[in-house]
This record gives structure tokens, sequence and C-alpha cells, in this order.
């Protein structure tokens, strides 16, 4: 357990933090499966509009730090790649 002060508020700032994190990533994952689903489907056009409101947040998460860059970029051309692999 923390013991001077300072200590007591950095836990207490991380646990708010990470909370946040959390439901921030969680929601990210949320919309990269309604891709991935909606590909195993093989539904194009509802996946190409998931993966149009995917993608900003994917960058979003990446741009905070929640994600490292190059895992947002592996991610979105991973899906881009999928997408386009339905119609071939």
């Amino acid at each position: 357990m923390a013991n001077t002060p300072q200590a007591r508020k950095r836990a207490r700032q991380n646990e708010i933090r990470r909370d946040h994190n959390h439901g921030q990533r969680s929601r990210m994952r949320t919309e990269v499966k309604k891709v991935i689903n909606a590909l195993r489907r093989g539904d194009r056009e509802v996946a190409q509009a998931a993966y149009k409101s995917a993608v900003p947040l994917v960058d979003r998460m990446a741009g905070k730090g929640l994600i490292h860059k190059n895992r947002a970029a592996r991610y979105k051309s991973r899906l881009n790649k999928r997408i386009h692999a339905l119609n071939a």
C-alpha cells in the first residue's frame, strides 16, 4: 500500500485511468469484432461500413497510447485485406 500522500494520490489516479482505459479498449475491440462478424457472414457492405467506423476509433486509441501504432496499423491492414478478399 502507498505510504506517502503523493503515492496515495497516484494510486487513485491510476485506478481511475485504468478503468477508463479498460472501457476504451473494450469499445475498440467491439468495433473490430463487428467487422469480423460481418466478414464471417460474408456481408461485404456491412463489413465495409463497420470498418469505416472502426478505423477512426482504432487510430484514436493508438494516438492516446492505448495500443501501439503498429498494432493499430496491423488491425486495419488485416481487416481491409479480408474485406477485399470477399469479392475475389
